[in-house]
């Protein structure tokens, strides 16, 4: 009978029985709500002012820019006709344009090349247990923070013809003076070394970090299996900086192809030699805008130099990235 009755009991539909109240709804603060909307909101916050201030001064002019490649603009009116490709047309029928184009290149690769090369040497020089580790760091650093200016006046000087040191010096030892302003290689041999000068040093910086941030680990276990510093340096430092390498090599490509101040203050006169020997398509563009007062094309020889700087660049993202991946399946 006990049994039973609790069986009974058990079987009771739930609905008799008391049931709890109901828990009254949360009501979410103001402040919750602006704590919640500070956690989405303000990462866009943080970095909108660098979006503001490159709308105001770099989509505009860059916009404007592509306007007035189409048009034949007068500066004093500040107005122009529409004349389409003609711009284009122009600059690309222009014998000075493809030689431009061909000292471009050419002091692009006779710098950026060497200064990669003497980067990731410095660097992992750097990167080992050595004394006053700051102050060598430091001191790679000095050449960029010099004026380009006063780079350039310093080397245009030592590299000069007739009274350079350089030239004083090769004399001294028995060979024969070059002629560094009269020779198309060999003015883009100093004016290569005005860059190398000023940008070796931020580059060594960059790929410094990058290999203190490769665990030591790595390196314990490469001399544990008797690998030596040029075999670690081959099989751990190397493909370790790939990703940082793509950074500075289009930052190397873009400022490669934009030089602007060595080639200007290597003489005088900033035309780009007498025979054009250094003229780059920075100095053509601005003998166009502020020699000959052509806005139009000089905006449309910026976009070509634009759409250069773009076809290069992708192609250099595209062959380093594919490094780092396949060195990532490996």
């Amino acid at each position: 009978m006990t049994a039973t009755a609790t069986r009974a009991d058990e079987a009771a539909p739930r609905a008799a029985r008391p049931s709890r109240p109901d828990r009254p709804p949360r009501v979410i603060s103001f402040s919750h709500r602006l704590s919640r909307w500070d956690l989405k909101v303000s990462p866009y916050l943080y970095i909108s002012p660098f979006f503001i201030m490159f709308a105001v001064v770099g989509l505009f002019p860059i916009a404007f820019t592509a306007v007035i490649s189409f048009m034949d603009w007068d500066l004093v009116r500040n107005s122009g006709e529409f004349i389409g490709f003609d711009q284009y047309a122009w600059i690309l029928g222009q014998p000075q344009f493809w030689t431009a184009l061909r000292n471009t290149f050419s002091i692009f690769l006779l710098s950026s090349v060497p200064q990669l090369i003497a980067a990731v040497f410095i660097a992992a020089m750097l990167d080992r247990n050595i004394r006053a580790k700051t102050f060598w760091r430091m001191g790679v650093l000095v050449p960029f923070v010099m004026a380009p200016v006063a780079v350039a006046l310093i080397f245009s000087n030592m590299f000069g013809d007739n009274h350079g040191l350089v030239n004083n010096v090769l004399s001294n030892i028995g060979l024969g003076p070059i002629p560094w302003h009269k020779d198309p290689f060999w003015s883009h041999i100093a004016i290569a070394t005005m860059v190398n000068f000023r940008w070796t040093g931020y580059n060594t910086l960059i790929l410094l970090a990058a290999m203190q941030a490769i665990p030591r680990d790595f390196y314990e276990a490469a001399r544990v299996d008797g690998a030596g510093p040029f075999r670690q340096f081959w099989s751990i430092t190397l493909p370790s900086l790939k990703p940082t390498l793509i950074f500075v090599i289009i930052t190397a490509t873009i400022g490669g192809l934009q030089i602007f101040d060595e080639p200007r203050m290597y003489d005088q006169f900033g035309r780009g030699g007498a025979a054009q020997q250094w003229l780059t398509i920075t100095l053509y563009l601005y003998d166009i805008g502020w020699g000959q007062w052509n806005f139009g094309r000089a905006a449309a020889l910026a976009w070509i130099l634009f759409l250069i700087i773009l076809l290069i660049g992708l192609i250099n993202l595209l062959v380093t990235r594919r490094l780092v991946r396949d060195e990532g399946r490996r």
